[in-house]
């Protein structure tokens, strides 16, 4: 069981970090949301930011991206505080830069769909 936050987490049911969450609650995992305007997710606190985590000391796993590259760089920094021992690249957020970045700080990088990654039992 991993704790994973999903940074760009969404109420819409439409959203795919919506069906991630539901996802990753299904398949045993601890999704933890993060989306600066959201409250609340499936039931899970929604985290303001990545910042918040590393402030608080938060142990995780996975960090699934589901923003935009510019979005995403602006995070680079509070990213690789945070630690994560990987992070996943959804389709559309994509960022050669900050992958690197990760990368030079030991944090796996993986460039694959978090669902499509669940539901083959590749998570």
């Amino acid at each position: 069981m991993e704790v994973v936050a999903v940074l760009g987490a969404s109420s819409d049911t439409n959203r795919y970090s919506y069906k991630a969450i539901q996802m990753l609650k299904e398949y045993g995992h601890i999704p933890v949301p993060i989306h600066p305007r959201e409250t609340e997710v499936l039931g899970y606190k929604v985290v303001p930011d990545i910042r918040t985590l590393v402030k608080q000391g938060k142990k995780i796993d996975t960090l699934t991206m589901y923003v935009n590259p510019a979005l995403s760089t602006k995070y680079q920094q509070d990213i690789i505080d945070l630690k994560p021992k990987r992070v996943i690249f959804n389709p559309g957020s994509e960022n050669p830069g900050l992958e690197k970045a990760l990368g030079e700080n030991g944090i796996l990088v993986e460039d694959a769909c978090t669902l499509v990654l669940l539901r083959t039992n590749q998570f």
